[in-house]
């Protein structure tokens, strides 16, 4: 209560920019449930599966190479609080272009390459097949995701949070109306299932990125871009690069990992499979709050920086990390008392609830933690310390995560109960290094131009 009070107008300027990221948040993951309780119902766990296999090679391949839009994040938030705007319209410009580039080059990577990739996991045929379709049909959205992950980027360093929630929910109605349309058949469209679940979401990626660019054209909050503002430059690469390859190679090793994990989790049977991929969905919806709070914390960070006051910071990052073990606490009561009727929401399949039930208690006692290690790492990619967070991340990982996560299925046959067991023993020895990190205040010597 004492912090609360002490710290009330932080904790009000942070939830004023954090509930459209929030919002933002929730809309993603409403539509991610939208997709899993669709496939679930109408294909089967099977297809559930599928999905879920090519989801993880996909957002591997984006989350590394979008990791410039965490150093353009804080150059913006940085060049925005020294109210230098002609540099931040540069900024925009030029990562968006690199944007363009990278998309393409991921684009025609994944599918050039999806068979060989998805044959790393240990599936059934008729997974395997459907992991093929699905990942075949939207690898073109992963070009529209580069674009919209850009200027969704530099709005929010600007301090706007609103107009990436409103695009995004525009793009997930239509996905969500989409994808029954083309899954189902309706009307006269055709019947296309697993494909069209992938269709649907391509098409509304789409949308997406043409209503960023038309933005971005016509100017919001000190933001509007010209052909000037796209010629790549050494002066906006060269602190680009200096701040974001780490944001890279931590992202490089978190989806290294995770990819890691679900060949592991792919040793199980397809029951444990589902149980798995219907866990992460609803954990993802309980830390969109904490990762709008982060990014709201960054962008204020990085803005009390660029005014030279980061003792304001440094109080802004700490009263942020106390609202999301608050949040963390909350998700976990709720995720011990109530896994079953939350399990029903996504299968009717007593089997696949079984499997699930015990290992979503146990999820709950991770939210803490979790929400708190999400905020803290924001507020460091905020004040451009990217390779703290990626040397702690990366730790964290590969040396506790992953080989207690094959531990444990392999010899112990937790099942997949296992994941969560190692990710709660890895957030309880790396929470006190990223906060540690954080209060050291080593950031503040850092410069970017």
């Amino acid at each position: 209560m004492k912090t609360i009070i002490r710290h009330k107008n932080i904790i009000k300027n942070i939830s004023i920019l954090a509930f459209p990221a929030i919002l933002e948040m929730a809309l993603n993951t409403l539509v991610g449930m939208a997709d899993t309780l669709m496939i679930s119902h109408i294909i089967g766990k099977e297809g559930l599966s599928a999905v879920g296999f090519a989801n993880q090679i996909i957002f591997t391949l984006i989350y590394v190479f979008t990791s410039f839009n965490a150093g353009a994040t804080a150059m913006v938030a940085r060049s925005y609080g020294e109210k230098n705007y002609q540099r931040l319209n540069k900024i925009v410009g030029e990562n968006l272009s690199l944007n363009f580039f990278l998309g393409i080059l991921i684009f025609l990577t994944a599918l050039i390459f999806s068979e060989s990739i998805l044959n790393i996991f240990s599936v059934s045929e008729l997974v395997y097949q459907m992991s093929v379709d699905y990942f075949n049909n939207v690898a073109i959205s992963q070009f529209f995701m580069f674009i919209s992950f850009a200027a969704a980027a530099s709005l929010r360093g600007a301090g706007d949070t609103k107009t990436p929630m409103f695009i995004t929910g525009i793009a997930n109605i239509l996905n969500i109306i989409g994808n029954y349309i083309l899954m189902t058949g309706y009307s006269f469209f055709p019947e296309l299932g697993i494909k069209g679940a992938a269709l649907s979401t391509s098409i509304a990626r789409g949308i997406a990125a043409i209503l960023y660019l038309i933005i971005l054209i016509k100017g919001k909050n000190k933001i509007k871009i010209k052909l000037s503002n796209l010629k790549l430059s050494a002066y906006i690469l060269k602190p680009l690069w200096n701040l974001s390859y780490a944001a890279a190679l931590e992202q490089f090793f978190m989806q290294a990992a995770f990819f890691v994990n679900s060949i592991i989790i792919s040793l199980l049977d397809t029951t444990s499979e589902a149980a798995y991929r219907i866990l992460i969905n609803i954990e993802s919806a309980s830390f969109m709050p904490a990762i709008g709070i982060s990014i709201a914390t960054a962008t204020l960070v990085g803005k009390r920086l660029g005014e030279q006051n980061p003792k304001k910071s440094l109080q802004t990052g700490k009263a942020a990390g106390f609202m999301g073990i608050i949040w963390g606490i909350l998700m976990g009561i709720i995720f011990f008392v109530f896994p079953v009727p939350i399990l029903t929401l996504f299968t009717s399949d007593t089997k696949l609830i079984n499997a699930a039930t015990f290992t979503m208690k146990i999820a709950g006692f991770n939210q803490p933690l979790l929400a708190f290690m999400i905020i803290i790492s924001g507020a460091l990619r905020g004040t451009g310390d990217t390779k703290g967070v990626m040397l702690i991340t990366s730790l964290r990982l590969w040396t506790i995560f992953v080989p207690l996560c094959y531990i444990l299925v392999k010899y112990f046959n937790y099942g997949v109960t296992s994941v969560w067991y190692a990710e709660i023993s890895s957030f309880l020895v790396f929470s006190y290094f990223m906060y540690k990190r954080f209060i050291d205040m080593e950031w503040a010597r850092i410069t970017m131009f």
